[in-house]
């Protein structure tokens, strides 16, 4: 198996209402909805949002509410854009669980909740390179 992620998909109980969100945030979605299904390009990724109750039925298993144990993470260059991107969250409807902070590991970060729930960290890695195009290098 090639060591990468091609799609993100979250489940959603209200597709409209998380399409606001995000794009309240700037992202773009590529195309119409297709079938319940809106598609943002993320970089060298896609992210889907799509029915929870479809996409549970689709990967075959009990949706039992509750976090999955999934956080989703964008980094970004430097701690104020931390901060500014989860002021945004939060206009935009999101909800911040944690405002942004120095961490433990020398970088800085904060989470926010989109409006359905999925947990996204915002993060500045001083140790890690994002090159022109977006990209996020470990290293």
């Amino acid at each position: 198996m090639d060591q990468r992620i091609s799609l993100v998909t979250l489940g959603v109980r209200d597709l409209h209402r998380a399409q606001r969100f995000y794009e309240s945030l700037g992202w773009t979605p590529v195309g119409d909805e297709v079938e319940g299904t809106i598609f943002y390009q993320a970089g060298g990724m896609v992210l889907g949002l799509w029915g929870r109750d479809e996409l549970a039925a689709d990967t075959v298993i009990d949706d039992a509410g509750g976090w999955g144990g999934i956080t989703l993470a964008q980094n970004v260059g430097s701690p104020e854009a931390v901060d500014a991107l989860l002021r945004d969250a939060e206009a935009a409807g999101g909800t911040v669980t944690r405002q942004g902070g120095a961490t433990f590991w020398g970088g800085y970060n904060g989470v926010f909740l989109d409006t359905e729930g999925h947990a996204w960290e915002i993060a500045h890695n001083p140790f890690w390179t994002i090159t022109d195009d977006g990209r996020t290098l470990a290293s």
